[in-house]
């Protein structure tokens, strides 16, 4: 039995895959670079999927994906939690540029991939959302609340200025500040 090697991606070829695992899956538009992407989500969670380098033909063709979401902070998160989950995970990094907590796991297919290899990425990527939040939830519910200001809460951030409804995820916890 031969699986066919996948050597580059397009934004159809993931909307399939990600279809085919389930996922509803949006063509957007950045319109700061003019650049087309995919958005879907999870749990609730909404992701995007960025396309990364292109290949010079003309297909529209690129060899590498990014998989991205921003999570909104309210109050001031400890740079210690950040760090202690970028030492505790392998895929995926957790970067906070304020107000945004931004988790982002690359893909590529350069050489040659199975196909069943973006399925698991797929995967990959679905699980590591779901680790953050139940992460963020025990990390902040660990400490007093900051200086007073009560329950920090997270959520997540829409790439663009339009707001989206259901992209909501609290966490009820109070923050703790070192």
């Amino acid at each position: 039995m031969s699986e066919s090697i996948i050597t580059k991606l397009t934004l159809d070829s993931l909307r399939d895959s990600l279809q085919f695992a389930g996922y509803r899956v949006e063509n957007m538009t950045d319109p700061v670079v003019n650049t087309t992407y995919l958005r879907s989500a999870t749990g609730g969670l909404v992701f995007d999927i960025r396309p990364g380098n292109r290949f010079a033909d003309a297909d529209q063709s690129f060899v590498d994906i990014a998989f991205i979401a921003a999570l909104q902070v309210q109050g001031e998160l400890p740079l210690d939690i950040v760090n202690r989950w970028n030492v505790t995970r392998r895929f995926a990094r957790l970067q906070l540029s304020q107000p945004f907590l931004i988790l982002s796991h690359d893909v590529s297919v350069a050489g040659g991939v199975a196909q069943n290899y973006v399925r698991a990425q797929i995967e990959i990527w679905d699980q590591l959302l779901q680790q953050l939040i139940s992460y963020l939830r025990e990390e902040l519910a660990k400490g007093p609340g900051t200086n007073g200001t009560g329950p920090r809460t997270v959520e997540t951030a829409p790439a663009t200025d339009e707001p989206e409804p259901g992209r909501k995820s609290e966490l009820k916890s109070p923050a703790t500040v070192q």
